[in-house]
């Protein structure tokens, strides 16, 4: 099992910056992803960014550029710094972490922290 908790969220004006953190705990010797996803009310859940094992990131086109996913490996927690904060970035962050038991993935999601970008 895995525990994630998450941290970091609030209220920013547009043009704003905010860091996120997630730490995880538990049974993460065997991750191979983690990432943040993001939901808006009235919206599907959207991935926003991810970070392998191997170090490879990818980002949703709408934060290229702004948004950057990085982890302290010896905390096990992983970060979303967001720059340049705009209104369409308000929904609540969640992130998520993937590991093999046994060979099949399995993925665990913190409790979600909100961001709202506004004015």
């Amino acid at each position: 099992q895995v525990q994630l908790v998450e941290s970091g969220g609030g209220l920013v004006q547009p043009g704003g910056s905010l860091r996120l953190s997630c730490a995880a705990s538990g049974s993460m010797l065997s991750w191979y992803t983690m990432a943040w996803y993001r939901q808006a009310p009235g919206n599907q859940r959207e991935l926003v960014a991810i970070l392998t094992r191997g170090g490879d990131t990818n980002y949703l086109d709408s934060v290229k550029g702004r948004f950057t996913i990085s982890r302290d490996n010896a905390a096990n927690t992983v970060f979303l710094q967001m720059n340049s904060l705009k209104p369409e970035d308000t929904a609540v962050y969640y992130c998520n972490v993937k590991i093999l038991i046994v060979s099949s993935p399995v993925e665990f999601w913190g409790q979600g922290t909100q961001v709202t970008v506004s004015s």
